[in-house]
């Protein structure tokens, strides 16, 4: 299952509390699609649940949707955040540490 760091849960909170919906519904919610190439891409959106989704209860309350497809590509992964080149907060995903 994916996880979620505790700096991405701070991100994922600052960003819902700024949506115009009033209820604990709004999540960061990751979608697989397909670009010009035919590649897999992830979209990222803050919405609401959708029939099917996967839902990630992260820390501090934050909330991670994921349809179906991107759950199972997610599954083995942490979300993160790091600083871009201008220093504002970027999503990173990558692959969990194998224990053992």
């Amino acid at each position: 299952m994916l996880e979620v760091t505790p700096m991405a849960a701070e991100v994922i909170n600052e960003l819902t509390s700024q949506t115009e919906a009033a209820d604990d519904e709004v999540g960061l919610r990751f979608a697989l699609s397909a670009d010009q190439n035919d590649q897999a891409a992830l979209e990222l959106s803050l919405s609401e649940a959708v029939d099917g989704d996967e839902v990630v209860a992260a820390p501090a309350g934050a909330k991670v949707l994921m349809e179906p497809a991107a759950a199972q590509y997610l599954d083995d992964k942490v979300l993160d955040v790091r600083q871009d080149d201008e220093g504002n907060p970027a999503f990173a995903i990558a692959r969990q540490e194998q224990e053992g």
